[in-house]
Parts: structure tokens; sequence; C-alpha cells
């Protein structure tokens, strides 16, 4: 099975101008790999104790840039 590159991007929060926190990019089977990494990053980010600037959003896109899920605090 062939591997494809996503970008996971952290996003904060509106209210700190919603800038891009950090952007990692994950080699994965599937999207749902891809997903899954995502989904961990976002619950690990807003964690009580996570050290850091606060994440509003964690989204993951593919090589051409499209946003194909995300995952905020307002869901």
């Amino acid at each position: 099975m062939s591997q494809e590159i996503y970008r996971i991007e952290t996003v904060a929060p509106e209210a700190e101008g919603g800038g891009l926190i950090r952007r990692r990019m994950v080699r994965a089977d599937s999207f749902d790999a891809a997903k899954s990494v995502a989904q961990r990053i976002f619950a690990l980010a807003r964690r009580p104790h996570a050290a850091g600037p606060e994440v509003a959003m964690v989204r993951v896109l593919n090589g051409a840039g499209y946003e194909l899920f995300s995952i905020s605090i307002d869901d």
C-alpha cells in the first residue's frame, strides 16, 4: 500500500489571533490513520496540564493543501 503525506496543523483560538501554532507532516497509509493522529494531538493539547499555547483547532490537509478534516473546541 502506498503512503501519502498529510499536513496536520494546530491553530490558536480567535481571541489569541487564530494563527497557526505548529505544522506537522505525517506519512500515513490512509486518511483514517492521519485523522487518528490529529485526534490524539487535539486530545493531548486540550489536557489541563498541557504545556505551550492553547489549541483551539487541529486540521488535516492533503498534499494539495485541501482541508480534509478538522476538530475544534466548538465541536
